[in-house]
């Protein structure tokens, strides 16, 4: 995988690049071109949903990156703030085999290090400054970590040689002092209304986008198309992750209300919006509730299976009470055949967890491929926003889901209400324990267990 990565580096790396640097101080928006990359069907350890963009044909999406003129694959990641790189200092085996940055006489170490210390893995080295290029934009100079030591993110699984987080500083671990992390530089130069990044993903190697500073026409007209709703604060003025207010999910129209927030300081119970996990993750009660609602499912050593033919429409309503809209999910994403099968069962695209401090729900890929999503940087005068777009025509959807799947044959069931209990459940430490004993797992607890690192981060 490495060496093809290489290969598509050197031949696309000119023409990405060559043009770059009448970017540095300008302000046009840019499209950034996203190689999307087989993950290894036959390693666990390698499906690293905690950092990378994955469709429902298990792809890695992965950007071209030149640091010090060095062409080098890296994961976007909008659950993190940091760009880093493997460094050709890094002699663990789980860093060898994907290309490494390479010191050049234009890098300019700091005096700070680097740690990231996640639930299954760990990154340290130390950070520097260089000149970065993205698509059509170059950066001089921009901060970043060298990492000379990996343990435990199986790199080679899909070629990547780092991670370039899209969250706010306040989540970065390199330090304020040496830098702003590489979003904050990009979006500088643009006008207000212009300073955002959007994401489409997608279901095949040829329908996802992202851009800085423009739409994809191909998606959508205008901004005017998407809901906007400002996004919701750590503390006062001062924000983590892009998270925003999520009011109820429904079930084949029927409203299916959610517990009590369990975030500190909220009335509301909280999404946040993640490209770095696969599917999506609530508090455990309401997710249970939610599959005793859908009908045709089981738990398994606590994870949730469903019939693969179970047809459905899940709807997450999103956004402030005054304005909130309902964003449906396509069959596929709720019964995930691509989780793999056990007999008539597939993993449920919705699973418990109660260890995400920041916010009540994690929405994931699972509920993304579903949507156009802009992430608007603060202005003069504005908050950050989150905009949304809803892609997926329920009809149509379920249509080719029976098409697929064939008929469901599960009755209908009623749905469940609202329990006056507060949410409690699976652990971190417990769904490290489930990989050892589910039989049925096939590889997705790993890739659960690694979306616990932000939250678990030391």
């Amino acid at each position: 995988m490495s060496i093809l990565l290489k290969l598509l580096a050197l031949l696309i790396g000119a023409c990405l690049f060559c043009h770059a640097s009448d970017m540095v101080s300008g302000s046009q928006g840019g499209k950034i071109p996203i190689f999307p990359v087989p993950r290894p069907a036959n390693h666990a350890s390698l499906i690293l949903s905690n950092v990378s963009i994955s469709n429902s044909h298990n792809f890695a999406y992965l950007a071209l990156t030149s640091i010090g003129g060095q062409n080098l694959f890296v994961l976007l990641d909008t659950g993190s703030s940091d760009l880093w790189v493997v460094s050709s200092g890094c002699k663990q085996d789980d860093c060898q085999g994907v290309p490494a940055y390479s010191p050049s006489s234009s890098l300019s170490l700091t005096q700070s290090h680097f740690q990231l210390d996640y639930l299954l893995g760990s990154v340290k080295g130390e950070v520097g400054t260089e000149t970065v290029t993205l698509g059509p934009f170059e950066i001089t100079p921009q901060v970043f970590a060298l990492a000379n030591e990996t343990t435990g993110l199986g790199l080679t699984g899909t070629g990547n040689s780092g991670i370039l987080g899209l969250s706010f500083p306040l989540e970065a671990a390199i330090p304020e002092t040496s830098g702003r992390p590489l979003l904050d530089n990009l979006l500088s130069p643009f006008n207000d209304p212009e300073r955002y990044f959007a994401f489409k993903l997608g279901r095949d190697q040829s329908s996802s986008s992202f851009t800085v500073g423009q739409i994809d026409t191909d998606f959508a007209n205008s901004t005017s198309d998407f809901t906007f709703t400002s996004v919701i604060p750590a503390y006062a003025s001062t924000y983590d992750y892009w998270k925003l207010p999520i009011q109820r999910i429904t079930i084949n129209g029927t409203n299916f209300e959610l517990s009590k927030t369990g975030v500190d300081g909220s009335h509301v119970p909280i999404a946040v919006l993640d490209t770095g996990t696969t599917l999506i993750l609530g508090p455990t009660s309401d997710v249970d509730r939610f599959w005793q609602s859908v009908g045709g499912a089981v738990k398994h050593d606590d994870l949730w299976q469903v019939r693969c033919d179970r047809a459905i429409i899940v709807g997450f309503v999103l956004g402030d009470s005054d304005s909130a809209k309902e964003y449906v999910l396509n069959p596929s994403d709720v019964s995930w055949e691509e989780g793999g099968r056990r007999g008539d069962y597939c993993l449920g695209g919705i699973q418990g967890n109660d260890e995400v401090s920041s916010g009540d729900w994690l929405l994931g890929d699972s509920f993304l491929r579903n949507v156009y999503t802009i992430h608007h940087a603060a202005t003069s005068n504005q908050p950050p926003k989150i905009g949304l777009l809803g892609m997926t025509d329920p009809v149509s959807a379920l249509a080719q889901y029976r098409l697929e799947r064939g008929e469901d044959p599960t009755p209908s069931v009623a749905v469940i209400a609202t329990p006056n209990s507060q949410h409690s459940g699976l652990n971190a430490a417990a769904v490290c324990g489930i990989s050892g004993a589910s039989g049925f797992v096939f590889g997705f607890v790993v890739s659960v267990a690694l979306l616990f690192r932000r939250w678990a981060r030391s």
